[in-house]
């Protein structure tokens, strides 16, 4: 069971109709790169490396956010989270939405409910809403598969319920499903763009984009975009399919055979032509 207003990511695009890459603009020296995603927490970090190996600028802003929605709107799923035994979390902020919508709703989780958590840290956190037992939280090491591997270890019959985001990955739905494993998804968050300038914009040489709804968020933002010497980069079939899509040119695709990252395919790329 899914839920009715839930949009899955799958990675299984296809770019048969996609433009190859432009590298009209390499020329141009690349002397600032706008990564949208959030800032890393640490320095030990490759788009750091990268920074100073080739003397740019290296900056992060995400181009949306995610905002809890409503007990209201959480009621039009028909899902009610009392009636599951399991829950999986993937991060911090899903489980304070969580259990903030639990609270509007007047739902309280059964003692005997269990999480299964992406990482340490957020089975941990759990302790903020529940009586943390060992028996019944479990995490990963931080991957997929080690979210897969935890799931399959402890499961006895449980009926799972994934909080998660309208535009989300559908690799841990995909995982249950083949595995019949009777779950649902309850939308707790929506994809909202944020609001940018176009000042900021044009202070980048070149912008990375990892989500399609990053792109449309630029799209939302400046309807009549010109993109002009601006280079862009896509990770992921989805995001470059998005970026074609807008009638934009990309400069910069990865994964690829010769860049199984992004930070390697921007390397790849400063190391070339294009600085």
């Amino acid at each position: 069971m899914v839920g009715k207003n839930t949009r899955e990511i799958n990675t299984s695009a296809d770019l048969s109709q996609a433009k190859p890459l432009n590298n009209n603009s390499h020329k141009i020296k690349i002397k600032a790169i706008l990564i949208t995603q959030p800032k890393p927490e640490t320095d030990k970090n490759p788009y750091f490396d990268l920074a100073r190996k080739h003397n740019v600028l290296v900056e992060f802003k995400p181009f949306i956010h995610l905002e809890g929605i409503s007990a209201k709107e959480f009621r039009k799923q028909k899902i009610n989270p009392a009636d599951y035994n399991a829950l999986i979390f993937t991060s911090r902020s899903a489980v304070d939405q969580f259990f903030k919508l639990c609270d509007e709703l007047r739902v309280k989780m059964s003692p005997d409910a269990k999480y299964y958590c992406m990482t340490e840290s957020i089975a941990l956190y759990l302790q903020k809403y529940i009586l943390f037992r060992k028996r019944k939280v479990f995490f990963g090491d931080g991957t997929f598969q080690g979210l897969t591997e935890i799931i399959e270890k402890h499961r006895d019959g449980e009926k799972f319920l994934i909080p998660c985001s309208d535009i989300h990955k559908a690799d841990i739905s995909d995982f249950l499903r083949k595995k019949k494993y009777e779950f649902a998804e309850g939308v707790i968050f929506k994809t909202v763009p944020v609001e940018l300038t176009e000042q900021e914009i044009r202070k980048y040489d070149l912008i990375v984009f990892f989500t399609p709804s990053g792109v449309t968020a630029l799209k939302q933002n400046f309807p009549d975009f010109q993109q002009k010497t601006l280079r862009l980069g896509a990770f992921g079939p989805l995001t470059t399919q998005a970026v074609i899509n807008a009638g934009l040119e990309l400069n910069i695709q990865a994964p690829a055979p010769a860049a199984p990252s992004m930070t390697m395919a921007l390397d790849n790329y400063l190391s070339g032509n294009g600085h």
